[in-house]
């Protein structure tokens, strides 16, 4: 396993932050909960605090941008209108978005300060791990969504076959989670993690990636969610337009946007100031977030490791000696 720039492949010209993850965006916590098992459980839980206090409490602008709508995404409709998010965001497999709500929902209410509230929105999203994962066993608990925001740190993020990318494969390799970061010129930095799960012709860095030789050629279909994170003072519209470009980074890697696959980007910000930057100071943001999101995808693919799962099924891992820029 390996990371994109590790083996010389880094899109676009920004410098990344500290640890070329979303929690380089300050205060943002990534907490992941992975179950496996030999009896074909391959899944998890993958929770992104936007910071560490009462988040119902103290909201953030946030935003959700569909790009095919062939999902569950739990809660998208309240942030579309009010352009808020007050709970963590979690992503798992599509069978365990209730588990996911419920584990949201307990957190929050426990909260000190929240004793009075009786309506939350939890904001869940899922891709589908079925291939790998026995997902009719719904083996996610409650349990397993409060681990994974209650032990949410900062610092470097773990990649690849964990959390709620454990089972999911990406043109028909293993796929998985993975993160970056970029810092524009302005000093804001945009961070994304993505949850790999779909198909088309994979391209590393526009070059083109056949499906391994022994596996089922690979569908179209699938899904992927792409959490962008910023410290820039923008507004909710544009934290739609953030997310957009994050969902538009997947063609750079070969995604043909089936008709089966359910991509969502979707997008918060931890500014305080209440001054917003304007639409034309946006395109920095812009280029950060579609070269993040690149790299994030690589990140997923790169440091994934090779699962046996479900059925006796394997999701491969990428041969990584044949992407290394330095032979």
């Amino acid at each position: 396993m390996s990371r994109a720039r590790e083996l010389g492949i880094a899109p676009g010209s920004l410098a990344t932050g500290p640890n070329n993850a979303i929690t380089d965006v300050g205060g943002v916590l990534v907490g992941q909960v992975t179950l496996r098992s030999d009896d074909g459980v391959a899944t998890g839980v993958t929770a992104i605090r936007p910071h560490p206090g009462n988040l119902f409490q103290d909201k953030v602008p946030g935003a959700v941008y569909v790009g095919n709508g062939f999902g569950k995404i739990a809660g998208s409709t309240q942030v579309a209108e009010l352009g808020t998010i007050e709970t963590p965001i979690v992503l798992t497999n599509t069978l365990s978005v209730a588990q996911g709500i419920e584990g949201a929902v307990t957190w929050t209410l426990e909260h000190p300060g929240n004793e009075q509230v009786t309506s939350v929105n939890a904001l869940v999203g899922e891709t589908n791990d079925g291939r790998l994962n026995d997902i009719r066993a719904r083996r996610v608990r409650e349990s397993h969504v409060l681990q994974a925001i209650r032990t949410a740190t900062d610092g470097p993020v773990e990649e690849g076959s964990v959390g709620a990318g454990t089972g999911t494969l990406c043109f028909g390799w293993k796929g998985g989670i993975g993160t970056s970061s970029r810092v524009t010129a302005a000093g804001w930095t945009a961070g994304v993690l993505t949850q790999t799960n779909y198909g088309g012709a994979l391209r590393i860095d526009g070059v083109p990636v056949a499906a391994p030789p022994d596996a089922e050629p690979p569908s179209p279909d699938g899904s992927c969610m792409l959490v962008v994170a910023t410290d820039a003072p923008v507004s909710a519209r544009a934290l739609e337009r953030l997310a957009a470009r994050a969902v538009f980074a997947m063609a750079r890697t070969g995604s043909s946007y089936s008709n089966g696959s359910g991509d969502y980007g979707v997008a918060f910000s931890v500014a305080r100031q209440p001054e917003t930057l304007s639409p034309d100071e946006l395109s920095p943001l812009f280029e950060a977030v579609l070269d993040a999101a690149e790299e994030a995808i690589y990140n997923s693919l790169f440091a994934a490791t090779t699962v046996v799962g479900h059925e006796g099924r394997v999701g491969r891992a990428l041969p990584l000696d044949a992407f290394r820029r330095d032979r």
